[in-house]
């Protein structure tokens, strides 16, 4: 089911708020299918979207919010730079949102590097467990594939956009 409606979103126009992904490529260096592949495997590219992450307990631990799934650890850091309030203002605005999840992104590589690896960090951190790193890799085959997908359907990246290695 799950693979249909990725099917289904690969092919049908993105919402008009998609201008939102160009933008933030460009901020941040980033490609900007790049960033919808991983708004498609967050959300399913669905702004209002919550999950909650939990121990094995069954507890929450964060949550993670809109488009991008923007976990509580980073609204934290944009509270504290006076860009939102609460973490439930990453549910107003998909294009903010973007921009927030482009800026995590772009963070991260700077920390690991350019690579697939690297972006599996976006998901699963950079806890260095074997159980986070299988995690990782396991993210950064699923935003490949969407990516390629997406790629082959919209034609070649930017030339200013980062490639991963």
């Amino acid at each position: 089911m799950r693979r249909l409606l990725v099917l289904l979103v690969l092919w049908l126009p993105l919402p008009a708020w998609a201008f939102c992904f160009q933008e933030a490529g460009q901020r941040y260096g980033l490609d900007p299918l790049l960033l919808q592949a991983i708004a498609i495997q967050e959300s399913n590219l669905r702004p209002q979207a919550v999950n909650y992450n939990r121990d094995d307990k069954g507890r929450i631990t964060s949550t993670d919010y809109g488009v991008m799934q923007i976990n509580t650890g980073n609204a934290e850091q944009l509270i504290s730079l006076g860009l939102i309030q609460r973490p439930e203002d990453l549910l107003r605005d998909a294009c903010f949102n973007v921009q927030s999840g482009a800026w995590v992104l772009a963070r991260h590589l700077r920390v690991c590097g350019n690579t697939w690896r690297c972006l599996g960090t976006y998901n699963a951190g950079f806890n260095p467990s074997p159980k986070q790193e299988a995690r990782r890799l396991h993210y950064a085959q699923l935003i490949r594939a969407l990516y390629d997908r997406l790629k082959a359907r919209r034609g070649p990246a930017p030339p200013a956009a980062l490639a991963l290695r």
